[in-house]
């Protein structure tokens, strides 16, 4: 892969009136929809989390990454097509772009992992925007910032973080991303980083998802509920 990949954050909606259906058919469309997630691993990188009763706006989490734009929308078109996809409908759908951070030279592992090595239990993401103001300021004043807030997410090294760059491609200006198996120690991290200088240039920063990482079997099998 090249450095710079599109990275898909996807929340979806189940329509409850799926679960009205018999368990045949339930495990028909779960089968279906197994079936084009299978196809879409040869096209992208994609890990599923649930987010069932976490949020009220969604249920499946897809964490997608692919060389090309082409690969996400064709993949994401066959999956609602399939199964139980034609009972979902997107609730957020947040597009950018992995690249090199001006404010880092030499990313560590904490950095740009989210899509390698074990995958930990939760994942955290969100979109992100700063204000003006930070952009008319110097490149020097910024990664003087910077440098104070990239030395608070160093001492979590259990907390790994991909930022990718939706400028110019979604309303957003960037997703950030944590991974991590101890959601404590991450609220640790969000609360020093509050109190750091560069809280003063954040415009946006929500709607925060949390997602449990389940293979993607179980989480659908969680939708189903029992046969009836």
């Amino acid at each position: 892969m090249t450095d710079e990949r599109y990275v898909h954050a996807w929340l979806l909606r189940l329509d409850p009136a799926w679960r009205r259906r018999s368990g045949d058919q339930r495990r028909a469309d779960i089968d279906a929809f197994w079936a084009a997630a299978g196809l879409a691993t040869g096209r992208l990188m994609q890990h599923a989390y649930s987010t069932i009763g976490l949020r009220a706006e969604g249920d499946l989490l897809l964490w997608r990454m692919a060389e090309r734009l082409e690969d996400v929308e064709e993949t994401a078109a066959e999956l609602l097509a399939a199964g139980i996809g034609q009972w979902m409908s997107p609730a957020i759908s947040m597009i950018g772009l992995t690249r090199p951070s001006q404010y880092v030279k030499r990313p560590t592992a904490q950095e740009q992992s989210l899509f390698s090595g074990e995958r930990s239990k939760y994942l955290v993401v969100y979109p992100f925007t700063k204000s003006i103001e930070w952009y008319l300021a110097s490149a020097e004043e910024r990664q003087v910032v910077m440098g104070g807030h990239m030395k608070v997410g160093h001492a979590y090294p259990q907390v790994r973080q991909l930022l990718a760059y939706s400028f110019g491609l979604d309303d957003q200006e960037f997703i950030v991303a944590y991974e991590t198996d101890e959601l404590i120690a991450f609220q640790d991290l969000v609360r020093e980083l509050r109190e750091t200088e560069s809280r003063r240039s954040t415009v946006r920063d929500t709607p925060i998802i949390t997602g449990i990482h389940r293979p993607l079997g179980e989480i659908l099998s969680l939708l189903s509920g029992p046969d009836r």
